[in-house]
């Protein structure tokens, strides 16, 4: 199977939340700012239950594509989901979840592309 560049991967992942109706879906260009990763995607969902629904979409639509993740964790408890793709990290919140962190305002400097259905 092709690896996809770091960017064509995280736009996968939003595409994937998108599908389960995850919102709010930005990829933060971490390339110039952080040595640890290229991107961040971070994506909100509803409730628990719909956080972990979207986070087993990115799981299981990149495996089926090829990609394993290095690491995931959250998917207990639901409210804050974390899959390490290297080069991508994805973050899946509850809504309050994510306001308490602000990973884009931490994140301020970052350039932003934001997912929505089309």
């Amino acid at each position: 199977m092709k690896k996809l560049s770091p960017l064509a991967l995280a736009r996968s992942v939003g595409r994937l939340a998108l599908s389960k109706k995850g919102f709010d879906v930005k990829i933060l260009n971490l390339k110039t700012l952080s040595s640890v990763c290229d991107y961040f995607v971070i994506v909100s969902g509803g409730a628990d239950v719909h956080v972990k629904a979207i986070a087993n979409a990115i799981y299981d639509g990149l495996l089926d594509a090829g990609h394993k993740p290095f690491h995931r964790e959250g998917l207990t408890e639901g409210n804050w989901v974390l899959l390490d793709y290297i080069d991508v990290v994805v973050h899946v919140f509850a809504e309050p979840t994510r306001q308490f962190y602000a990973l884009e305002k931490l994140w301020g400097d970052a350039p932003v592309e934001s997912l929505a259905d089309e």
